[in-house]
């Protein structure tokens, strides 16, 4: 379990960690970094930061279109106005009108792009939503709570103020990562919206083990670095980095030209991913404030999740090569005996699962999409 929780650090974390540890060594970066994000507050760092990043919100959506550039059918794009002067960027994908809308909720550090390999495939039987999360993307970035409830309460409101502006009555709602554990939040506050709930390698459900002295502990050198970036946002070390900051994205994480490279043979998907990451962290910090050191929840969604209404299906899917929450959806299954839960692994895929083996995915959630009309 404690291998475990190295590799939610590496996942949740990928970039910046990775890059911390080249970076940290020197002792001049390490005192900038401190000075800045523990001035983050002030509006003049706010504004100053996105400067010194190679970035723009015009710079962003260049790299998104990019994205989805490849997409033959018809699709409309709109930004979707809820509360306190919010917007939520969205994507729409017509489908046959009598079937129950899916809606996609990507994970930490993604947005609507990374959804490229699914939107066509999954838009073929029924409409298809897919928006940026409230402080990601090209959604508004407003300050959120810094408890880890208010933060929450904050998503899962925009999430019902988006449905609400879009007129959808029900929904299958899939998430990934972040947007799992929100899907399931969601689904514990508004259960009739939800037709069936899928779970995409969710993050946030487990808690964190006690590791004792005849177990495995956790490495020194990751408690350090732990407590290293505690005060930090966990992207910080990539928007501090500047003009190398596309560079680093690139080197640090080829695996994601590989997994979209059916797709792009450039550096398209680094370079979206960067633009998604160097804006204002408004959603990155709302994540920092759920979590407790190595990536764990702070309320984890297992000891809430017998309380989904029980005529809701939940399907987990995850990759049998990844080892973020695997065990989530056997604990969920036991946890509600009289429901449908069903767990789905999709062989050769890591955490992220809808990209690393695309069609499989894609097909299983058809198949589970064929069960709700």
């Amino acid at each position: 379990m404690a291998e475990e929780a190295a590799v939610v650090v590496a996942e949740e974390r990928g970039i910046a960690q990775r890059l911390l540890i080249h970076l940290t060594s020197h002792n001049l970066f390490y005192k900038v970094l401190r000075f800045l994000e523990t001035t983050a507050r002030s509006w003049w760092i706010t504004s100053w930061l996105p400067s010194w990043c190679p970035t723009s919100l015009c710079q962003l959506k260049e790299a998104e279109d990019k994205m989805l550039q490849s997409i033959s059918g018809k699709f409309s794009k709109q930004y979707v106005y809820i509360s306190h002067g919010n917007r939520l960027w969205t994507l729409r994908f017509n489908g046959a009108e009598e079937k129950t809308p899916m809606v996609l909720l990507h994970g930490f550090g993604a947005g609507v792009g990374l959804w490229v390999l699914n939107l066509e495939p999954l838009s073929q039987l029924r409409p298809l939503y897919a928006f940026d999360l409230l402080g990601f993307g090209q959604s508004s970035r407003p300050h959120f709570s810094t408890g880890a409830e208010e933060a929450e309460n904050q998503f899962v409101e925009s999430i019902e103020q988006w449905r609400a502006k879009i007129g959808l009555e029900t929904m299958i709602l899939l998430g990934h990562n972040l947007g799992g554990y929100l899907s399931a939040a969601y689904s514990l506050r508004y259960p009739s919206r939800v037709k069936h709930l899928i779970l995409v390698e969710p993050w946030g459900f487990l808690e964190r083990p006690e590791t004792s002295d005849h177990e495995r502990p956790i490495p020194m050198w990751i408690r350090a670095l732990g407590a290293m970036l505690s005060p930090f946002n966990p992207l910080a070390g990539l928007r501090l980095a500047g003009p190398l900051g596309p560079m680093l994205v690139q080197t640090l994480r080829p695996d994601f030209r590989k997994k979209f490279s059916s797709m792009f043979s450039d550096n398209t998907v680094t370079d979206y991913i960067y633009h998604l990451n160097v804006q204002t962290p408004s959603g990155e910090t709302a994540f920092k404030n759920m979590t407790i050191p190595y990536g764990w929840a702070k309320r984890p969604m297992l000891q809430r999740i017998s309380r989904v209404h029980q005529d809701i299906p939940i399907s987990v899917i995850y990759g049998s090569r990844s080892s973020i929450e695997g065990n989530s959806g056997n604990r969920i299954k036991d946890m509600r005996p009289n429901s449908y839960v069903e767990t789905i692994a999709i062989r050769g895929a890591g955490h992220y699962v809808y990209a690393d083996q695309s069609d499989d995915f894609n097909q299983k959630v058809l198949q589970i999409c064929s069960t709700v009309d």
